[in-house]
């Protein structure tokens, strides 16, 4: 059995195209946060997790009907 009688995964058969120019960065990189930065983030950070977020019953009224 020859190597053209095999089956062929035919995904494989083609290369890979270039990946987007969008997926690379060029320029300067990004600043590091300062430590201050840092600290207000975890302290934000830890709010929005112990606080639940209530949420507000959507009317059940349409604004045409509510008129």
């Amino acid at each position: 059995m020859s190597s053209t009688d095999r089956d062929v995964d035919h995904a494989l058969a083609y290369p890979e195209p270039p990946a987007s120019p969008l997926w690379h960065r060029h320029g300067a990189k990004a600043r590091p946060l300062t430590p201050e930065q840092q600290r207000r983030n975890r302290e934000l950070l830890d709010i929005a997790q112990r606080t639940t977020r209530s949420r507000s019953p959507r009317p059940t009224e349409t604004l045409a009907e509510a008129s």
